[in-house]
Order: C-alpha cells, then sequence, then structure tokens
C-alpha cells in the first residue's frame, strides 16, 4: 500500500518563510518518507496512512509562528502501489511528452 500527499506548510506571517519552511520540511527526515518539495508543497510518500500523519504532524509542529497554516491533500490507494513518480509517467504516456514547460 502507498499513501501519497500533498503537504503545505507555512507560518501566516507578512515577510519571508523560509526558514520556517525549512524547518517543518526538516521534520520529515525523522520518518520513514519519501518526500520532493517543489514551490507549492511537499510531496510525500508513505507506507501507510500512520506513518504519513505522524510525519505530517511533526512537520506543522516545526513551524516557530503564533498562526501556523498547514493544507494537507491525500491519496490513499488501498489495492494498489503507485508512486508519484509513475502517476506522472501515466499522464506523460497520455499527452506523448513531459508534463513540464518552462520560459
Amino acid at each position: 500500500m502507498t499513501v501519497i500527499a500533498l503537504l503545505s506548510v507555512a507560518p501566516v506571517i507578512e515577510d519571508s518563510m523560509a526558514e520556517e519552511v525549512a524547518a517543518a520540511v526538516d521534520a520529515l527526515d525523522d520518518h520513514e518518507i519519501s518526500y520532493e518539495t517543489n514551490p507549492m508543497g511537499t510531496v510525500i510518500e508513505a507506507e501507510d496512512i500512520d506513518t504519513l500523519l505522524a510525519a505530517v504532524g511533526d512537520a506543522h509542529k516545526a513551524v516557530d509562528a503564533d498562526r501556523v497554516s498547514t493544507v494537507l491533500k491525500i491519496d490513499d490507494k488501498r489495492t494498489s502501489d503507485q508512486s508519484p513518480a509513475e502517476k506522472v509517467e501515466a499522464v506523460e504516456s497520455v499527452l506523448g511528452r513531459e508534463a513540464r514547460k518552462s520560459d
């Protein structure tokens, strides 16, 4: 079983959030998960929902701010294992090209 999620954790502040976002991402290293951070959040892959939620909880707690905003979207495929990379590859197969464009 594979659980995939998109996680966004950020302090609610006016200044740069980089330091606090980095603390949230760093907290993920304490867990048996895979992750990749992008400009809009972090994609996490875990063996099960409990492992995923423990990692998310620690990432949320790692942000030192008076107010923290956390958004979590979970894809819990209970009957098959499909990695985040395989999901992208499936879309690229239909497109017939990479699913990215740069200026």
